[in-house]
């Protein structure tokens, strides 16, 4: 599995003076770190692999208001694994894995192994940001989960969403009060210089992904003389944080664009997954089973999926070109055919874990808090009109796509003051890294990131449809280069662009989920069909199939 997830957005509140008051306040006034084992009780499965890792625990005390640094507290949790060539020690790194709030203490084991040589230099920190994973929670107790939603098919589906994006509001309002106004990506970045300064380093160094990149961001802009190497890959465009970022246009049209090449890829292997000889009867599959779902919710386990949710878990699944997720894709539909020609169906093992986070309270503190940070982190618009126009508009451009990034959200309702943010613009030395295919994070906006940080240089990998590039594609062009920043702190010379490679992809992609190397799933399928054909030959007729495809 990999240990980046997908989904982006992010940003935040005004910072102007945070540089120079944080620069006496952090490093002055935080205690030591008392680490410990990361096992929180005998049914701690994760802590009990982080322990076995040889990695270290430990809860960092902040002030939930920076402007009150004497007034309530909150624990921001982290894990350390120590660097292991020491002639070479650089320092800190910190990862994360955006969200916002996806927790990150138990991937610093597998962050450390993929880094190889150069993560030795470094000691490996996981911060799970504040409400998120083992720190202090927000947890709003939703029912439900709004993203990725749809505003559907027609007026009455928008409504639907208007009436949950309320709800769920509400919720936070009524439970988490206090902390929603501290929810932000600003905060969590002095947060991170707390950190900092309790491990008693000069500079942290930095690895973030998708929202993680406007995380590094703010770190810089606030902290500029504690940035140690800087790696932001799959940027988001800093103009752009918190929920604003999904409202992009572009990014809707190349979702589109990418169903059509994935229509194209399963037509051709139509013997295998029967949605549709041409890339036209795929496309008109997938609309036919939208619009049955639209007309009658679609029976799918002990789920209801309706025009809402259909087209975010097909977008979910556009998100890479790989071919275990083109697979996974083409499964996805034949459920949602089944269902929709004979009126239930049975969900793959992804479906289900899909369907559980978007339609129960499984997934409600995670989804609470990067809600929260994502309405935290700039103003939207509160009237529902200018929505429902939105969605029309993207309809245009987009059937299938526009209607999920522009339908109304949480924010609109959002009870807690939200500032404007300050804008990302400085001098620091970074290096920003992006498929130049990514459908979350577009080219455009990681060009944005590159452009705001005067000093930085950029990585593009193209051919690629990824997000997250550095050590999960697989690229050696991409991995080298970024490794030699990290190894010595000097920047390539110039932007590079390097090509991608899909048989190096699958070996390394293989290596860091802690797999063996694997063909392709369509490869494996076509050399199952071929050993089929073979055996029936030679049975004349007689064949008994003793492999089958299964119909998930």
């Amino acid at each position: 599995m990999r240990w980046i997830t997908v989904l982006v957005a992010a940003l935040s509140t005004t910072v102007a003076g945070f540089a120079a008051a944080a620069a006496t306040t952090t490093a002055d006034t935080t205690p030591p770190i008392a680490w410990k084992s990361c096992r929180l009780g005998s049914d701690d499965h994760e802590g009990r692999t982080l322990d076995e890792a040889g990695v270290r625990c430990a809860d960092i005390r902040v002030p939930l208001d920076y402007s009150r640094p004497r007034g309530r507290s909150i624990t921001i949790a982290i894990a350390r694994s120590k660097a292991t060539d020491t002639t070479r020690y650089a320092g800190p790194l910190l990862i994360n894995l955006g969200g916002p709030a996806n927790p990150v203490l138990a991937t610093v084991p597998a962050a450390r192994e993929a880094m190889g040589a150069t993560g030795a230099m470094f000691d490996i920190i996981g911060m799970d940001v504040r409400f998120s994973g083992r720190s202090t929670p927000l947890d709003c107790g939703w029912p439900a989960s709004w993203l990725p939603r749809s505003a559907g098919s027609d007026r009455e589906s928008f409504d639907r969403m208007v009436a949950l994006a309320q709800n769920l509001a509400g919720r936070c309002a009524r439970t988490n009060a206090a902390l929603l106004a501290h929810a932000t990506t600003a905060d969590a970045a002095r947060d991170m210089d707390t950190v900092r300064a309790a491990l008693g380093a000069p500079t942290l160094s930095f690895l973030g992904y998708s929202q993680g990149s406007y995380l590094g961001a703010q770190y810089i802009q606030q902290f500029p003389q504690h940035a140690g190497r800087i790696v932001l890959d799959s940027a988001i465009d800093p103009d752009r944080p918190g929920v604003t970022v999904l409202r992009d246009r572009i990014s809707a049209q190349r979702r589109e664009a990418a169903l059509r090449k994935w229509a194209a890829r399963t037509a051709a292997h139509d013997d295998l997954l029967h949605l549709g000889d041409t890339p036209e009867q795929v496309l008109a599959t997938v609309h036919r089973v939208y619009r049955a779902a639209a007309r009658r919710p679609l029976h799918i386990g002990s789920y209801l999926v309706d025009d809402t949710v259909l087209p975010g878990i097909i977008a979910n699944l556009l998100v890479d070109d790989h071919e275990d997720t083109a697979l996974e894709l083409a499964a996805t539909i034949r459920v949602f055919v089944r269902a929709a020609d004979t009126g239930r169906a049975e969900p793959t093992e992804a479906l289900d874990a899909g369907l559980a986070g978007q339609l129960t309270g499984a997934q409600s503190a995670q989804r609470s808090a990067s809600t929260a940070t994502q309405c935290g982190d700039a103003p939207v618009s509160r009237d529902v009109e200018t929505y429902w126009r939105d969605v029309q508009a993207a309809r245009a451009t987009a059937p299938l796509f526009g209607p999920v990034g522009a339908t109304i959200t949480p924010c609109a309702f959002w009870k807690a003051p939200v500032r404007r943010p300050a804008l990302i613009r400085n001098g620091v030395p970074a290096l920003v890294v992006q498929a130049a295919g990514d459908v979350n994070a577009v080219l455009e906006m990681g060009q944005a990131m590159h452009k705001d940080l005067r000093a930085s240089r950029m990585i593009t990998l193209s051919g690629a449809r990824d997000h997250g590039v550095y050590l999960f594609r697989g690229s050696t062009c991409v991995d080298t280069a970024v490794n030699g920043y990290l190894n010595t702190g000097r920047l390539p010379a110039t932007d590079v662009t390097c090509a991608d490679g899909w048989s190096e992809g699958r070996v390394t992609a293989g290596r860091l989920r802690g797999q063996p190397p694997r063909p392709g799933i369509l490869t494996e399928l076509r050399a199952i069909r071929q050993e089929r054909d073979l055996l029936r030959r030679r049975a004349q007729g007689s064949f008994t199939p003793l492999i089958e495809l299964p119909v998930r």
